[in-house]
């Protein structure tokens, strides 16, 4: 019952929170603050409850720094041109019939390079949106193409913030994971490649404003050079080149191009790289505003709160009933059905990914231990379920975001193809890879 009443408390402050528009590290302090006065109850000291959660929160120092230098690496590629560039090329490679392809394409490159969604979402994102209402394309169409294409690269990119805490809390290498994303997410990944080019096909852009090019053309410096920084954190990891060897070499490029090619000061950069971008004039230049590693703070502290939970949680064993009926669970309708339902309960609940990635990996890591599946199994059901199913849930921060940037609604998620094509080829495939469902 005490349990059951820090949840109550915990999901009600969340929801709170979620509504008013409040950090959500409040709600989570107050959930740390309830699930320590239940260890208090069951007889657990004060100092060894701190000692239980720093020890969850030392499991994540590893990601936290991969998410500084995301938040480095995010400016990098603002100030030094990169993404405008990506963009510029986008479009002057359009053709009618592969307006949406190319959309597509284009939004999963840049969001596995840059391993963030909401980021491809409100810069190259609503770029295509404007095209497609300039251009006679029908928006929900569009917004759904898209909506694919930012989470390929939310959910399998090595320097993507949460493939790197599915990492962290599994206790599983990002590469290894990475790996076996890329071989899960094949499958699915050509079939909405094929769907979309059919819808490409029968859903042309009448044309391409000819201003929009101009713009960028009056707006930025568009050097080649801008496309070093993402050649290198594409192809170094391909290398099996570090993640963090492999943003830092695309920090230190993207920092020569913003200096030497740009004309941007080596002070300034330094002051974007942990401010964030902000365009000095107005028009396309707004688009690319943010990143930097102040734009991580809330994420990491979200992280070590977290993690504090799941070290307090294994230490206290205080989890162990809801665990043992979830292993029964498991026993009958496959693990990773119940890592489905789990999935879509608590992304429902907390309308947040992070929240409702830790609450799955909390619940179920021990009745996969039971049932001796691997950590990485763990992991790669996580990745190809709680992951994209809490970014498809319309009230969900995830799926809410990226469509308010697209002025789009949930009329477009049966348009993001990839978002549920996944799950249910995993569904369907996952005896071949671990012999169970």
């Amino acid at each position: 019952m005490d349990l059951l009443i820090a949840f109550i408390l915990f999901m009600a402050v969340m929801l709170a929170a979620l509504i008013k528009g409040f950090t959500m590290v409040i709600a989570l302090l107050v959930g740390l603050i309830a699930f320590t006065a239940v260890g208090l109850k069951r007889g657990f000291g004060f100092r060894e409850l701190c000692r239980m959660g720093a020890g969850g929160a030392r499991d994540s120092l590893i990601v936290i720094e991969v998410m500084f230098v995301i938040g480095f690496l995010t400016a990098i590629w603002r100030v030094s041109g990169t993404i405008t560039i990506f963009v510029y090329y986008g479009i002057r490679i359009i053709t009618p019939p592969l307006f949406l392809i190319i959309a597509f394409l284009l939004s999963c490159l840049l969001s596995y390079a840059l391993g963030t969604s909401f980021g491809v979402a409100g810069t190259v994102g609503v770029i295509f949106m404007t095209l497609a209402r300039s251009g006679g394309v029908n928006p929900v169409l569009t917004a759904g193409v898209l909506m694919s294409g930012i989470y390929f690269g939310d959910r399998c990119s090595p320097v993507s913030s949460s493939a790197n805490m599915v990492a962290a809390v599994t206790n599983t290498k990002i590469f290894d994971n990475v790996k076996m994303m890329m071989r899960t997410g094949l499958l699915p990944l050509i079939i909405c490649t094929a769907v979309y080019i059919v819808v490409s096909v029968l859903n042309p852009i009448t044309h391409v404003d000819s201003e929009l090019l101009a713009a960028f053309e009056s707006e930025f410096k568009l050097s080649l050079w801008a496309f070093v920084p993402a050649v290198l954190m594409l192809l170094l990891p391909l290398l099996k080149v570090s993640v963090l060897i492999s943003m830092a070499a695309s920090i230190v490029s993207g920092i020569l191009v913003a200096w030497l090619v740009q004309g941007v000061s080596l002070l300034e950069v330094l002051r974007i790289c942990i401010l964030g971008y902000e365009s000095e004039g107005g028009g396309l230049g707004t688009l690319l505003n943010g990143g930097g590693l102040v734009s991580m703070l809330e994420i990491v502290v979200i992280l070590l709160i977290s993690c504090t939970y799941s070290g307090i949680f294994n230490g206290t064993g205080m989890l162990e009933t809801l665990q043992t009926r979830i292993s029964q669970g498991c026993s009958k309708i496959g693990r990773y059905s119940m890592m489905l339902l789990l999935s879509f309960g608590s992304a429902a609940v907390f309308c947040n990914q992070t929240i409702a990635t830790l609450m799955c990996s909390d619940l179920l890591s021990k009745p996969y231990e039971d049932a001796d599946a691997s950590r990485q199994e763990l992991a790669i059901d996580m990745e190809n379920s709680v992951i994209l199913i809490a970014c498809f849930i319309p009230w969900s921060i995830g799926c809410s975001v990226p469509l308010s940037f697209f002025g789009m609604d949930y009329h477009a998620l049966p348009y993001a193809v990839y978002m549920y094509t996944l799950p249910i080829c995993y569904w369907l495939s996952k005896k071949r890879w671990y012999g169970e469902r």
